[in-house]
């Protein structure tokens, strides 16, 4: 029930159950805002033109992604749409905003009106990509991301129960672990199964089956295989049909469309490049401070003589 911008086969799939996994919702990647701008609710009005996210990189970006940006020379910052979901009029949609070398921001946008305005419901995170999304019907939703930087890890998914309006993050493990989500299914609103690839953190065998009985709180773990392990999933994508991706090389976007009879018409566009990183310019000096105004020295009259309480003699 997703549609993304490329898909992977695989060969196996079995079911042994362990001890459950429990998974705090204190663990997991934290959402670090990129500023003032992304922490508020995001609003774009689409024109018929393509749309800006909104992004304006700090110096605290550029530190912890250790670019070397100058002013003559400032770093490209570009949106990547990788996934998209449509649930009856409600678009959702997965990017991410990276420079040429890193990955800077998730980014999760949610359109109400079939793409007519777009709204980010869940914070931006740094580091963080999000791959997939399904919706097992109009209210139950996940979408699987995890921390890419320095590598994979930290897996985890976004939970909503009311359609996409909030969501939660629940991490795969209680504590932090590598390994990326290759690919998740929900056959119900309560059950569903996932895939772990620890390609670069691997000791034993790479691929992890891990299923969930409470719509993704806690998984179990059921396999371990050296090679691929395919879930069993509809051959079919019913949500996804008569949707899709595009990047238009022309307008430089990347475009959601849908399929009417034989036509690809966009529902939305969202620019690609969308900024870029350069130092902050400097600081305005401090203004000097005001020099003292001279006055005439006042003058503190002398305190009155107080009255003397001694009698006066008697006169003769």
């Amino acid at each position: 029930m997703k549609v993304v911008l490329a898909a992977a086969l695989f060969y196996a799939w079995a079911v042994c159950a362990q001890e459950p996994v429990a998974a705090p919702a204190i663990a997991g990647p934290k959402a670090e805002p990129a500023n003032t701008e992304s922490a508020r609710p995001l609003v774009l009005e689409n024109h018929g033109k393509p749309m800006r996210v909104p992004f304006e990189c700090t110096d605290d970006d550029m530190q912890w992604a250790g670019m070397s940006c100058s002013e003559e020379e400032p770093c490209p910052v570009y949106l990547e749409v990788s996934a998209m979901e449509p649930v009856g009029n409600r678009l959702v949609v997965l990017a991410n905003i990276h420079t040429e070398s890193i990955t800077l921001y998730s980014v999760l946008l949610t359109s109400e009106d079939a793409g007519a305005t777009w709204r980010e419901p869940y914070e931006r995170a740094r580091g963080v990509g999000l791959d997939h999304v399904q919706f097992i019907d109009f209210q139950n939703g996940w979408i699987s991301g995890q921390t890419l930087v320095p590598v994979a890890h930290d897996p985890f998914l976004l939970i909503t129960n009311d359609g996409g309006v909030s969501w939660r993050l629940r991490p795969v493990f209680s504590e932090g672990a590598g390994g990326s989500i290759q690919q998740f299914w929900f056959e119900s609103a309560k059950v569903g199964d996932l895939v772990i690839d620890r390609r670069e953190t691997a000791d034993a065998s790479r691929y992890e089956l891990y299923g969930t009985p409470n719509g993704g709180e806690t998984w179990m773990i059921r396999r371990t295989s050296d090679t691929p392990i395919a879930i069993k999933r509809p051959a079919a994508d019913p949500a996804g049909a008569g949707w899709r991706i595009r990047a238009d090389a022309r307008s430089k976007s990347f475009a959601i469309e849908k399929k009417h009879d034989e036509r690809w018409n966009a529902a939305a566009t969202f620019l690609v490049q969308i900024g870029a990183c350069k130092p902050s310019p400097p600081a305005a000096p401090a203004p000097p401070p005001p020099e003292p105004v001279e006055t005439a020295p006042s003058v503190v009259p002398s305190p009155a003589k107080p009255p003397s309480l001694k009698r006066p003699p008697p006169k003769p």
